[in-house]
């Protein structure tokens, strides 16, 4: 009885630092998301600040893996932090961990790491994405995001997409399309990181967790950057 206790004793403590490794993982993905977001904001040459303010949601992935071979494939893991409140209109709030997935096809060779930046640019848009998984360009319009202080985001494009999306490699800011990619909720990943079964609405539509340490920079340099909604009234039913 010695020996199995002895031994159960053994393999808890090796599975601890297991575990506390894998929790960090969330907290990391956080903090990175905070700096990217910080980076780009501070580009010249960045996001309209007229179509952040009238964003309902940010979803933050740093450093998305690109690997290609003749198929070429991304995978990430970030966040998305929504303006709270029934419309959209109140303060940025908590994060829900979310997953990118995508696939493309055609001679490519080679891998790179690319930050992206999503804006979700209406409530039925981040409604659909916190309830379930989405195929960006065919259960919801995207399109690449324009840029500059002063570009011009009323576009046919930018008006139609629910999704603008943005890039960063290599030091290029650039509005990306993300056509044939999947976004979902990670909510393994908010379970690791809220040490509960929790989903993604539950965070981020119904307040029922505070916003994490990890997630300070991202959410208060969105409440400063952007503190205020300023869609369209029509939009937001």
């Amino acid at each position: 009885m010695r020996k199995i206790i002895s031994t159960l004793m053994a393999l808890a403590l090796i599975s601890l630092p297991v575990l506390a490794a894998d929790d960090m993982k969330e907290t990391d993905r956080l903090e990175n998301a905070g700096t990217v977001m910080e980076e780009i904001m501070n580009v010249p040459d960045n996001i309209p600040q007229d179509l952040l303010d009238k964003a309902e949601c940010v979803v933050v992935f740093p450093s998305v893996l690109k690997a290609a071979f003749g198929i070429g494939g991304s995978y990430g893991r970030g966040a998305m932090v929504c303006r709270s409140g029934e419309h959209f209109t109140g303060p940025w709030g908590a994060p829900s961990m979310m997953a990118l997935e995508g696939a493309s096809f055609g001679f490519q060779l080679g891998g790179q790491a690319t930050d992206f930046v999503l804006l979700i640019m209406n409530p039925r848009g981040a409604k659909a994405i916190l309830s379930s998984k989405v195929k960006l360009g065919a259960d919801m319009a995207a399109a690449a995001g324009p840029k500059g202080r002063d570009a011009q985001a009323n576009t046919d494009a930018t008006l139609r997409a629910e999704i603008l999306s943005y890039s960063r490699s290599r030091g290029l800011f650039a509005g990306i399309s993300l056509e044939g990619s999947t976004l979902r909720p990670d909510n393994g990943g908010n379970e690791k990181l809220y040490e509960k079964k929790i989903d993604a609405t539950q965070i981020v539509r119904e307040g029922s967790v505070p916003v994490p340490p990890s997630a300070g920079k991202l959410v208060n340099l969105l409440n400063t950057k952007s503190p205020k909604n300023l869609s369209d009234p029509n939009s937001l039913k």
